[in-house]
């Protein structure tokens, strides 16, 4: 199996993601930039012979409690008498009016191409061989669960071994970003700070000392971005982008008593996870 996108040939208004190859089902990914008018998505692959179905959603964000939106839900079956596609949205823990497609052109034991052509208000599947595009409705293309500020509870802390996951796209005039750990007090122990005017990243403690992280800075305008913090004994440990950081020192009570995790900024998120 293979995924690709068709990609708009204007300089600066595309994210560059590179196919991927052969991924073991099932699999997960993120869409740099986000869906938007325009964008196509193509997916290749081959049914097993004796398959019953298989699904591809296109979802918002990728939490596990509460189950994210699903803005486009494409399952084709293969156990009824005759195949068909099923389309349908999840929108706040409900699925919404499925559409039915008889007389789908995708067969056990036989190699496929969907492309997946997302328009202002709807989703268009292309299936080889067939003579036409379907059409779903409807299409969500943010989850309000995601609007910045955006802010999450951290019930028990953090301890090591946790792992927060941040994911987003940078605006294209971006000003700052700033993820900040909150205590039961409301005071901000720890704050990660980009600052877009001067290029720098440094992380911020409680009584306002800064210390500068000494990296390339990683952020840009209507890039994708990814923040991953990893909670360890006597701090915290940064990545960017798949890039390590260094940490910021923190010890376990004070990691035990944060309470909320927020994130404010120039950016769209799409995952917040820990």
């Amino acid at each position: 199996m293979s995924a690709a996108e068709h990609l708009d040939p204007i300089p600066d208004s595309f994210i560059l993601q590179p196919p991927v190859f052969h991924p073991v089902v099932p699999y997960t990914t993120t869409i740099f930039g986000g869906l938007y008018a325009g964008k196509m998505i193509m997916l290749q692959g081959v049914v097993p012979l004796h398959a019953r179905r298989f699904q591809v959603d296109f979802q918002c964000g990728c939490s596990l409690h509460p189950r994210p939106d699903i803005a486009f839900h494409f399952n084709p079956r293969f156990y009824t008498v005759k195949p068909h596609v099923i389309c349908n949205t999840l929108q706040g823990g409900v699925w919404q009016k499925e559409v039915r497609w008889p007389g789908v052109t995708l067969q056990r034991g036989a190699s496929f191409l969907v492309l997946f052509l997302f328009e202002n208000e709807e989703v268009k599947p292309f299936v080889e061989g067939s003579r036409e595009y379907p059409v779903g409705y409807p299409f969500l293309l943010y989850s309000p669960r995601l609007e910045v500020p955006c802010s999450r509870t951290l019930p028990r802390g953090l301890w090591p071994g946790q792992v927060i996951v941040v994911r987003g796209l940078v605006l294209q005039e971006p000003k700052d970003f700033t993820l900040s750990l909150r205590d039961g007090a409301t005071r901000v122990p720890v704050t990660l700070r980009a600052s877009f005017t001067d290029k720098t990243l440094a992380w911020v403690s409680s009584w306002g000392r800064k210390k500068l992280i000494s990296a390339p800075f990683l952020f840009y305008p209507q890039r994708f971005f990814e923040v991953l913090l990893l909670c360890q004994e006597g701090g915290l440990k940064l990545a960017l982008n798949g890039q390590g950081l260094g940490a910021t020192s923190l010890d376990q009570k004070a990691l035990e008593q944060l309470r909320e995790l927020r994130i404010s900024g120039s950016v769209h998120l799409y995952c917040v996870h820990y």
